[in-house]
């Protein structure tokens, strides 16, 4: 998250940066001490924050899991049920934190899968490292980094996931672009985000508490979509799934233009999703002239 590249936001991006690791690195401690986290100390855990939070996963999911995996998920959304995972697939988790959907995913892909987490918060790997102890999981690997620069190699994952992180980047474009670099041809990139119906008053986005808290940094449904499509995406779907009042959103409706004095649904988590192309076909002449064959008269160069 290191360059500045919305010009609708003031904040320098290394402040948001140090703001958002200090805020996941103290949810990590508390889980750690047991205490958890259920309060405005996590993402999206804004005042109210259940609304967004709650409900997430359901008992047959977390079963057998660390609880501190559980008491970890800072997330607005469950993007686990979003796709169908498949044996020895890959799977790239990005913004990984306790180590959720990393350890869930690892179920489904089983033995011959592998799935990695990515993380910038020392903490939060520390934590989701003991997770996967506890949890015996020997097909995960949690990576330290950032979303826009992925500590992997191009064409390695099958599967990006990700819950309610991306917006936290100030450069939205670079991410997805990375998601699409890693991705294996026809693999897929399955999210869960804040996203916003209509702009995000000014105020908010300048609002640092508000794009730690996951807000201020939600991008309009149709900035997500042009910003998945110039990276290469096709078959991108947005579908919201919770939609919050500003009670829920912990925002001053004082603030707010017209429009936004109840916020009204205009902020709401949602599944996001895009695949990645698979190479056009060869034309037959072309791969007949690249294999050497099917050319046997005067006309071939030879």
């Amino acid at each position: 998250m290191a360059n500045q590249t919305d010009p609708r936001v003031s904040i320098p991006a290394e402040d948001i940066v140090d703001r958002v690791r200090a805020r996941y690195a103290g949810a990590a401690l508390n889980v750690s001490a047991s205490a958890g986290c259920c309060g405005s100390g996590c993402c999206g855990a804004v005042p109210n924050g259940d609304a967004v939070t709650a409900d997430l996963y359901d008992q047959r999911q977390t079963a057998g899991l660390p609880e501190e995996a559980v008491l970890a998920s800072l997330g607005c959304g469950n993007p686990t049920a979003l796709i169908d995972l498949k044996e020895g697939q890959t799977v790239l988790d990005l913004g990984s934190g306790g180590g959720i959907d990393v350890l869930l995913s690892a179920r489904r892909v089983g033995p011959t899968g592998y799935v990695y987490g990515l993380d910038m918060t020392d903490e939060m790997l520390a934590l989701a490292q003991a997770n996967k102890e506890k949890a015996g999981a020997k097909n995960v690997t949690f990576l330290k980094g950032q979303m826009e620069q992925i500590p992997l190699p191009a064409h390695s994952v099958d599967v990006v996931i990700s819950n309610c992180v991306i917006n936290l980047s100030v450069d939205k474009g670079q991410v997805l672009r990375e998601a699409y670099r890693v991705l294996k041809p026809g693999g897929r990139f399955a999210v869960s985000d804040v996203i916003a119906d209509g702009p995000v008053p000014a105020a908010l986005r300048q609002n640092m508490e508000a794009w730690v808290g996951c807000l201020a940094g939600a991008l309009e449904s149709a900035e997500y979509v042009e910003l998945l499509k110039a990276a290469g995406f096709e078959g991108v779907e947005i579908e919201v799934t919770r939609r919050y009042t500003a009670a829920d959103a912990g925002l001053d409706v004082s603030t707010l233009p017209d429009g936004w004095e109840a916020a009204d649904g205009k902020l709401a988590s949602a599944f996001v999703r895009a695949t990645k192309p698979l190479p056009a076909a060869q034309p037959a002449t072309a791969l007949a002239v690249a294999s050497g064959s099917g050319c046997c008269d005067s006309g071939c160069c030879r």
